[in-house]
């Protein structure tokens, strides 16, 4: 191993594309998530030259030669990766000066990552502002409602008529379904968090029987399991319940496949490893995918689907996908959809110790 080598061994535990190059741009290091980018092994990669792995070299020649003259400490620009085998790939280039004269860092960011990185930043705030929104709304509907349900029932008890009594019923029915709702908003605020060891296939066995009991024609239920995973420390019920509320929404949008006879939903499980989600690198962590072979969300409210009562099916309360995220992310995790007719894959990550 070269000194360079040794130096720089830390940048193999980054997903992230990181390659140390000379002013002259050869390749004195490259980190294993650039050789699996790139296609090839660091020993073809190393003393290569790193401008001509992308699509307009003249871009990184220009940019190192201005961090060997110190017109720079940092620069930033976009460009197209050449990949073995491969499309090119789209990558925010980040060219910084090191300690050591010589020795210039090429950080790579793919773009697709950023602008994901970017989203579930985005989603992470939403959540949380939903959170003290619903709290603080749900509370202040909870208590005119105790008072307009009791003036409803006093009012009954006064009024011997039967057709208006059918009025205060109508009051009385209406406002225990309120009542019902607001406390649905407050159930992931009032339950105390149970920890313990959980393993995620039991979890997923379970909603699978629930599933199957509830829909048990014209429904496939496929496992793909990952039996390495090991336990870890979380809320048993809190996640059985994320997971049957996704799988719910699933099959309910399954319908018309489901009387088709050809209906299917696959519970996958995988270990990630050297992930980055909610702001936060991760070592290792939990990737459950629950994916459906239904018409998939509908692009009106694709972006909006964690927010609370909005909802794609008529009658839907809108709180199923909002509740697991809840769930989820009391767990220090996050809930991802990626969408198109024909196959909607929810994604589950968990950090795992």
């Amino acid at each position: 191993m070269s000194p360079a080598q040794g130096r720089y061994q830390a940048f193999d535990l980054l997903a992230t594309l990181v390659a140390v190059v000379s002013t002259d741009g050869r390749v004195l290091f490259a980190n294993a998530a650039l050789e699996d980018a790139l296609g090839s092994s660091r020993r073809t990669i190393e003393g290569s030259s790193f401008p001509n792995c992308f699509t307009e070299p003249r871009l990184l020649r220009t940019a190192l030669e201005g961090a060997g003259s110190n017109e720079f400490a940092a620069l930033r620009y976009d460009a197209w990766l050449n990949r073995h085998g491969a499309e090119a790939l789209q990558v925010h280039v980040v060219v910084a000066q090191t300690e050591r004269p010589g020795e210039i860092v090429v950080e790579l960011l793919p773009l697709e990552q950023q602008a994901r990185q970017e989203r579930e930043e985005r989603l992470l705030d939403q959540a949380q502002a939903n959170k003290e929104l619903i709290r603080n709304l749900a509370h202040e509907i909870k208590n005119p409602l105790g008072g307009i349900r009791g003036a409803a029932q006093l009012l009954e008890m006064e009024i011997e008529g039967r057709d208006l009594k059918e009025y205060t019923r109508v009051i009385i029915h209406e406002a225990d379904r309120l009542q019902t709702l607001v406390d649905r908003l407050l159930a992931p605020h009032r339950r105390p968090h149970v920890v313990g060891d959980v393993n995620i296939h039991e979890v997923c066995e379970r909603v699978r029987s629930l599933i199957l009991a509830e829909f048990p024609k014209g429904l496939k239920v496929v496992r793909e399991y990952d039996t390495s995973l090991p336990e870890f420390r979380a809320d048993r019920e809190q996640l059985i319940q994320a997971v049957l509320n996704i799988a719910h929404n699933a099959c309910q949008a399954l319908s018309e496949r489901i009387a088709a006879g050809d209906a299917q939903l696959v519970f996958r499980t995988r270990v990630a490893r050297q992930v980055t989600f909610g702001k936060q690198r991760y070592r290792l962590a939990l990737e459950l995918h629950v994916i459906d072979n239904g018409p998939g969300v509908p692009p009106s409210i694709k972006d909006r689907i964690f927010y609370p009562l909005v909802s794609g099916r008529e009658g839907g309360s809108g709180l199923g996908l909002t509740l697991a995220q809840t769930f989820v992310q009391q767990h220090h995790g996050l809930i991802e959809c990626d969408s198109v007719p024909g196959r909607t894959d929810f994604k589950i990550l968990i950090p795992l110790p």
